[in-house]
């Protein structure tokens, strides 16, 4: 099958992640395909070191002419059959050049639940030129029908992950030798892009509780984003500078969740949270919000602790609890590992979109080899 990937992402954030793990998976079944990045992303260098048959591609805009010219020749010589597009600024680019190229069939991913805007650039992108959107949780795919798009064209495939990090990162004390941290202080991370739909700012409200009930808590904040300044400000103003720690980006997440005692996710909106996965990975118990596609991860009591989102004191009680309840939280941890390796492997996440290209191959009557 000629098969092209596009992931337009600068950043290496969930989705970016996502469209690794897929082109890994692709290759090691020996798909033939080509993978086409942002040059000096971390995508592209993650990519070129797996070995994969990656290809930098400037796209400077949705705008980029020259990018869809190039495109289009690459789909024409390489006689390309289906395009995936994985995140939203490809589509544009990539769709201009399928059509040029007559590539047949066209694929899109979409990893958030914010319903679609209401426009022709939006309608465009998620229109009938696009034959099948791969959503990954059923939150998502709600959104999507809500937001007008045939159910018929969405197939719902859950994120997957590689294990292998997570369970050679084992050592408890990392972070607390890194920073400082006494013995018996309990810490509670989150791994996030710092932006407003992640709710950061009422888990930092909810530090404020934790601080006066239980000092010996410590929040550990990973990730970069527009909100850093402002949020920094925020834990001043709440005077819990002193026990919220924020690290920026990190290259060494399992080592970090490996040092963690408790995950949480404080999204106001949520497609379905890839980190909950790492998370469950590292056997940790969680405290997340009910939002999006998050509940068909997080199974309340049962893996984790669901909130509403928006509540900060809702939010510290579910952290107090697990803290007081350590037993509780050891057996939250000890099921959502078993729940991700039974269910959110990357493998499994590859099989499923290619029984996704396969199945739409046979419907238009395409050949793939």
């Amino acid at each position: 099958m000629s098969l092209i990937q596009i992931d337009a992402g600068k950043e290496w954030r969930g989705g970016q992640r996502q469209s690794f793990f897929l082109a890994r998976e692709l290759a090691r079944k020996d798909y033939p395909f080509s993978f086409y990045v942002q040059p000096e992303s971390p995508l592209h260098i993650k990519s070129e070191s797996a070995g994969l048959p990656v290809v930098p591609l400037r796209m400077k805009s949705e705008w980029d002419l020259a990018a869809v010219l190039r495109l289009t020749r690459a789909m024409r010589r390489r006689r390309c059959r289906l395009v995936h597009f994985h995140e939203a600024h490809s589509v544009t680019i990539g769709s201009a050049a399928a059509g040029l190229a007559g590539v047949p069939m066209k694929v899109i991913s979409r990893r958030v639940d914010f319903p679609l805007k209401q426009n022709v650039f939006s309608r465009r992108k998620y229109g009938p030129n696009v034959d099948v959107i791969v959503a990954i949780s059923e939150g998502v795919k709600k959104v999507l029908i809500e937001s007008g798009i045939e159910p018929g064209r969405i197939k719902v495939v859950p994120s997957g992950i590689d294990f292998s990090p997570f369970e050679e990162a084992r050592d408890s004390d990392y972070l607390k030798r890194e920073l400082g941290f006494a013995p018996d202080d309990y810490l509670v991370g989150i791994v996030a892009h710092l932006a407003d739909h992640k709710g950061h700012k009422y888990l930092i409200e909810a530090a404020d509780i934790l601080k006066s009930r239980a000092p010996q808590i410590k929040l550990v904040i990973v990730g970069e984003g527009p909100l850093r300044m402002e949020l920094g400000k925020l834990a001043k103003k709440t005077r819990v500078e002193d026990i919220v720690y924020f690290l920026g980006f990190r290259e060494d997440i399992p080592e970090i969740l490996g040092s963690l005692d408790l995950f949480v996710l404080s999204s106001k909106l949520e497609g379905m949270g890839s980190s909950l996965l790492d998370a469950m990975a590292s056997s940790l118990p969680i405290v997340a919000t009910r939002v999006g596609g998050i509940p068909e991860v997080v199974r309340d009591r049962e893996t984790g602790l669901l909130v509403p989102p928006k509540h900060s004191g809702r939010l510290a009680d579910a952290i107090l609890q697990l803290y007081g309840d350590r037993e509780l939280a050891r057996r939250l941890g000890k099921r959502g590992y078993e729940l991700v390796h039974g269910k959110f492997s990357a493998a499994a996440m590859a099989g499923k979109i290619i029984d996704v290209y396969e199945d739409l191959a046979r419907k238009k009557g395409v050949d793939l080899d």
